[in-house]
């Protein structure tokens, strides 16, 4: 009975001290490492890579090119995009192949529904003549739902708002929007006036109501008012840096991020007030690409191509791209995380995150 009761004891301790089954231990970013076909693995608690998937060891061309990921809530499963595989993956949390959408002609940003068994995909930026539409993906099984055409060239900037009633896909070769009811599929076109922006990715507010995106072209932040969605419109525009690519807005904060590629810097955007409140600069930021908060908001990580050698790598790898880890309560790097050869979508489960980035 005693040997009975102290292997019962050990057992609930052993218990206590594990992870629940299906729940992951800490939460852990993926960063899409898109010049070698790797994609590096970071626990955000210790802020240090966990391990790297290398995907050429799992069959594909070291020309893979995995672009952007997103994951579940739960850490249960994680998507990637291959622009050169022209394939879409679904990972468990052992990072194992378990599904895979292939035929997918340059997949870019994957964005998922909250409410529905749906993972959004758009077209790679890199692709100068992609199929104009947007795909809709049961994530599940990963077989194509539907093929929402655009009616407009180069989609990429894709986004669902927080309850998942509506999309918004853009495009890079003219100032066309698309919102999306995503039960009815009634979608709406809006027309920016002026400049060609070339918006690169969207964010949304915690309650959906706003957007932002940032145009590569114009180095403008662009403030959208969702609250007639599927329609959108510009209520602010404002100057952050040059190429703001994907930016993020804090869940507690309100605060967005905005990475400027081509100034090494990030603007911190006060969303309500459409202003910049601080420009963050430092070592390892380094052509900004992707961004995420934590779970609790207090930090940023963002991830750098580092193509123009603008960081000098510490490690065996002479080209390797970096993640800064940035305190939001006083705008400091605490950590240069190097990675891959060019790393750029970044996505994690548990924290804030561009929608759809």
């Amino acid at each position: 009975m005693r040997r009975f009761l102290s292997v019962l004891i050990v057992g609930m301790l052993l218990c206590a001290t594990l992870p629940a089954w299906g729940q992951a231990s800490s939460p852990k970013l993926y960063v899409c490492n898109q010049g070698e076909a790797t994609v590096s693995v970071i626990d955000m608690a210790s802020m240090a890579v966990e391990t790297t998937v290398d995907l050429k060891e799992r069959g594909f061309s070291e020309n893979a090119k995995p672009h952007h990921v997103v994951a579940e809530p739960d850490g249960s499963h994680w998507y990637v995009s291959l622009i050169g595989a022209n394939t879409i993956l679904k990972m468990n949390r052992q990072n194992e192949i378990v599904a895979r959408l292939d035929n997918f002609e340059v997949p870019g940003l994957l964005a998922l529904d909250p409410s529905k068994d749906v993972l959004y995909a758009g077209r790679s930026m890199s692709a100068v003549n992609p199929p104009k539409s947007l795909g809709m993906i049961e994530r599940s099984d990963m077989e194509i739902m539907e093929r929402v055409g655009t009616f407009f060239p180069r989609p990429h900037p894709l986004a669902v708002t927080p309850n998942g009633e509506h999309a918004f896909i853009a495009s890079l070769g003219t100032n066309q929007l698309m919102g999306i009811d995503t039960d009815t599929r009634e979608t709406q076109l809006t027309r920016l006036e002026g400049t060609t922006q070339t918006p690169v990715q969207f964010a949304a507010t915690a309650d959906g109501s706003t957007l932002i995106a940032g145009g590569q072209k114009t180095g403008q932040l662009l403030v959208f008012d969702a609250s007639e969605a599927p329609a959108l419109s510009v209520t602010d525009t404002l100057a952050v840096g040059s190429q703001p690519w994907h930016p993020v807005i804090g869940r507690q904060s309100g605060l967005a991020y905005v990475p400027n590629k081509m100034s090494n810097s990030i603007s911190v955007v006060d969303v309500d007030n459409a202003s910049v409140q601080a420009t963050i600069r430092g070592d390892g930021l380094a052509q900004p690409h992707g961004t995420v908060l934590s779970a609790d908001g207090r930090h940023l990580f963002v991830s750098n191509n580092n193509r123009e050698g603008t960081y000098e790598p510490r490690g065996d790898n002479p080209e390797a791209g970096t993640v800064t880890v940035i305190d939001t309560r006083t705008n400091e790097i605490v950590k240069v995380i190097e990675v891959g050869t060019y790393p750029t979508g970044v996505g994690t489960f548990g924290g804030a995150q561009p929608t759809g980035s």
